[in-house]
């Protein structure tokens, strides 16, 4: 007993003297994957034309890492899917008409890398957001909800391109219980997730 007991309270006190830290194992694309395609973004809010410019952000931001050339998905190996799942905008302040002067913009993606030969995902990212708090166009050094949207276009184009170069953990997605608790700004089109391949769950 005398010698069972030191394990015992080890067990039970897991963050003394040890690194519980989680550490999630890499996931970065396999050898054969030497040539990437971007896909045009599937946009499943009803705000108008989000594709078009995040598509064309990120694929800027693929060109400016360098690690992966951008070829059209005929010659690619692999291919990044995204989808925009979320486009959130709330007032956070007001005068004293009422009238908002600030607003919280969030954004939210799913994102996915098929391999093109295997016609299945190798792996899934839900929810990365992208998120900003500004003022309002009226007031000084303030943004127009164009503006903020570029900001945040910037900031999850890079998230895109960290993690598929970088693998699994290199950016963090919400869980989904936070992206539910509040409702798009617009409802989305079409069901999230009805349009993109199966996960293949051993893809080396």
């Amino acid at each position: 007993m005398r010698r069972l007991f030191p394990l015992i309270l080890a067990a039970g006190l897991p963050g003394c003297g040890s690194d519980v830290a989680y550490r999630p194992a890499s996931q970065i694309l396999p050898s054969n994957i030497k040539k990437i395609a971007v896909r045009h973004a599937l946009n499943k809010t009803q705000q108008f034309g989000l594709e078009d410019k995040f598509t064309l952000r990120v694929r800027d931001e693929f060109l400016r890492d360098g690690r992966y050339p951008i070829v059209p998905e005929s010659d690619a190996d692999g291919i990044v899917w995204i989808t925009i799942g979320r486009y959130i905008l709330t007032p956070v302040q007001h005068d004293a008409n009422l009238i908002p002067t600030a607003y919280k913009l969030r954004i939210v993606i799913d994102l996915q890398f098929v391999d093109r030969a295997a016609g299945s995902a190798l792996w899934e990212e839900k929810n990365l957001e992208g998120i900003t708090l500004y003022p309002g166009a009226t007031l000084p050094g303030g943004k127009s909800e164009e503006q903020a949207r570029e900001d945040i276009w910037d900031s999850l184009a890079r998230d895109v391109v960290t993690r598929v170069v970088e693998g699994f953990g290199s950016v963090t997605g919400s869980s989904e219980r936070r992206v539910s608790s509040e409702g798009p700004s617009t409802a989305p089109i079409v069901t999230p997730g009805k349009d993109l391949p199966p996960v293949n769950p051993n893809p080396y």
